[in-house]
């Protein structure tokens, strides 16, 4: 789907005809969603962008900036969480877009629909005088700007997912468990992967390198990168968070194992004496100088008996008192 428009600050034309909107009096925007690879080289044949910027936007390349003699191209990614069957089964997904910056048009391409640039796009459409009236850097820059903030939407997402394993954690070792913390921290890696590149790229818009991007709207983009430093920043808490909540279940299962041991080590330490004793007496010597007299004793099997009873009591006193029971 390949839409044109073209706005002032007094109104705005559709198009049908690329030529005839880029030509048109006034900011003209292209916007192609579409996967055929042909149409999106239509648009940037008659926009003067190179064949290499449109393979970008098909191919999983990092976010980035790039100045070409009549336009700016700047990439950026959408990024969601995707629910699995689970609660904790999630991936990121992202999407990108390529925005072309010329002196009085925006083209806007990718293979999909993105609801970013919708939205900008409505806006205009129902007559936001701002947004008309800065022209096309600026509309970039609403895309850019909504884009970002979704960015804080996934976030919340990773955060409520560390809490309900933490929660989790608390419930005792399970392996369903590790397996989130894995998919989490799997899932931050990611997201640290388009967030730094894309801060990098916008603040080359900040600073104002490129020609198309008017000084009125500087601030706008650095306000952007103020937002996408955060973000950077709340990635790594949130990879501590997870870090940290990785050590929790590891010391989980220590103490989990250690408990297991002590009582192991408790029976174990009853049983030892027990078997001494009937071991001596299982031998069973009789009939000689160093035989065993107990042997013949009408009550030598219940004295046995009680014995080893009473010598488990105390043992089982002894370590309930030390608290190992």
């Amino acid at each position: 789907m390949t839409q044109a428009i073209v706005y002032t600050a007094d109104g705005i034309d559709r198009y049908d005809d690329l030529e005839r909107a880029k030509r048109a009096a006034g900011t003209t925007w292209v916007r192609a969603e579409t996967d055929d690879h042909d149409e999106l080289q239509r648009v940037a044949d008659v926009f003067g962008i190179h064949p290499l910027s449109v393979e970008d936007i098909h191919r999983d390349v990092r976010p980035k900036t790039e100045l070409f003699p009549n336009h700016t191209f700047v990439l950026v990614k959408t990024a969601s969480l995707r629910r699995g069957e689970t609660t904790f089964d999630e991936e990121l997904r992202t999407k990108q877009v390529g925005l072309f910056i010329g002196s009085d048009w925006l083209v806007t391409l990718s293979v999909s629909e993105m609801p970013a640039v919708e939205v900008v796009w409505d806006n205009i459409e129902n007559g936001e005088s701002r947004a008309r009236r800065f022209g096309p850097d600026f509309a970039a820059y609403r895309v850019v700007d909504r884009v970002v903030d979704d960015y804080y939407l996934l976030l919340d997402d990773v955060e409520t997912t560390i809490e309900a394993i933490e929660d989790g954690i608390l419930g005792g070792p399970d392996q369903t468990i590790l397996e989130a913390l894995n998919a989490v921290r799997r899932d931050l890696l990611s997201f640290r992967k388009v967030v730094w590149p894309t801060r990098e790229a916008v603040n080359v818009l900040a600073r104002g390198d490129p020609d198309e991007v008017r000084d009125a709207t500087e601030k706008y983009y650095r306000d952007v990168y103020d937002h996408l430093v955060q973000l950077a920043d709340l990635t790594e808490t949130y990879r501590d968070l997870a870090r940290g909540a990785r050590d929790i279940y590891q010391n989980a299962v220590a103490q989990s194992t250690n408990e297991v041991m002590k009582t192991l080590t408790v029976v174990a330490t009853v049983i030892l004496p027990l078997t001494l004793v009937v071991g001596v007496f299982g031998m069973n010597f009789s009939g000689g100088p160093f035989n065993m007299p107990e042997l013949g004793w009408t009550y030598g099997y219940p004295a046995i008996m009680l014995g080893m009873a009473a010598v488990s009591f105390v043992l089982l006193v002894y370590f309930r008192r030390e608290g190992w029971l």
